[in-house]
């Protein structure tokens, strides 16, 4: 049903929706989906819960993934996905949008537009991916101060910290920030850019919180599934750019093919049909419940008063 009628939406607050998936046996598959209409895809394929990347939607935007989105950018990203899915949704809120009064406004902000939990990390601005060189990171305490900042000021959001360090400070360095960031108030921590299955290991054996792993393609981190990232102890995996990058490469094959032939007659099996579409987006669903509403009528003038005679 559409997100419109509201005996069809959760009860629940998102964020302790996505609590109750994590608390569920097995690893928690998170894709990532950029826009409402992919966020309908990915609950159409059975998935529980979304992710929606900084990367994903500075490209959407086209900009690059330096920091640059504002919190009301990332909140019509978080609106769409949300409202369209019903599904909880992770979000990526790069170094918080500022210290630690700019975390709290996030967290409220992005709790407001319906997000379940957000991503913190531990670099400065401007920031970068995290599978990218000259990563500059904050004290480990600045941090933990803005973790600290983001769980006085949730309601229900989940708080995720990431850790960019293993890159430039090493893995030890990660693990102990990780500790510190634990200690300020978060629920679960993201190592970034592991290169390995044995520092994946390492970092499960000794942070007891839940873990997220990132299998980004065309990063450091080698390939993995999801059941790989469970056996090395992660309770989280997110595929954050890869629902747009195969988007992305389909519609540059599609202008090429305009260009050089025409029309898009050689690329007519390669698209969602208009029934796929309108099935997606339930696009008679809306019709539907339109058709439902009595319209109302309005008087054409405003009853005279009596005089009395």
């Amino acid at each position: 049903m559409t997100y419109l009628v509201a005996h069809d939406l959760p009860t629940l607050p998102a964020g302790e929706r996505f609590r109750e998936l994590l608390q569920r046996p097995g690893i928690l598959q998170i894709p990532g989906a950029h826009c409402g209409l992919a966020a309908l895809q990915a609950k159409a394929a059975r998935f529980e819960a979304l992710y929606l990347s900084g990367a994903a939607m500075s490209a959407s935007m086209g900009l690059p993934d330096l920091g640059i989105l504002t919190i009301e950018d990332v909140c019509f990203f978080v609106r769409q996905v949300s409202r369209a899915s019903q599904l909880p949704v992770l979000v990526d809120g790069d170094t918080g949008f500022g210290e630690a009064l700019n975390v709290m406004n996030m967290v409220r902000a992005f709790e407001d537009a319906g997000a379940a939990a957000v991503q913190i990390e531990d670099q400065i601005l401007p920031k970068k991916c995290g599978h990218l060189n000259d990563k500059k990171l904050i004290a480990p305490e600045d941090m933990a101060a803005k973790i600290a900042a983001a769980a006085k000021a949730r309601r229900h959001l989940y708080i995720v910290a990431r850790t960019d360090a293993a890159a430039d400070e090493g893995l030890d360095s990660a693990i102990n920030r990780a500790r510190l960031y634990v200690e300020a108030g978060a629920d679960a921590i993201f190592p970034e850019a592991l290169h390995d299955p044995e520092a994946f290991r390492k970092f499960s054996e000794t942070i007891k919180v839940p873990l997220l792993a990132n299998m980004t393609e065309f990063g450091r981190t080698p390939f993995m599934t999801a059941s790989e990232f469970e056996a090395l102890g992660y309770k989280m995996v997110i595929w954050p750019v890869s629902a747009l990058r195969m988007a992305a490469k389909a519609q540059a094959d599609l202008y090429e093919g305009i260009r050089n032939d025409g029309g898009t007659h050689r690329l007519i099996d390669r698209m969602q049909t208009r029934a796929e579409l309108y099935a997606t987006i339930g696009y008679h669903e809306y019709e539907a419940l339109d058709s439902s509403i009595i319209t109302s009528v309005t008087p054409e003038g405003m009853p005279q008063r009596s005089t009395g005679k």
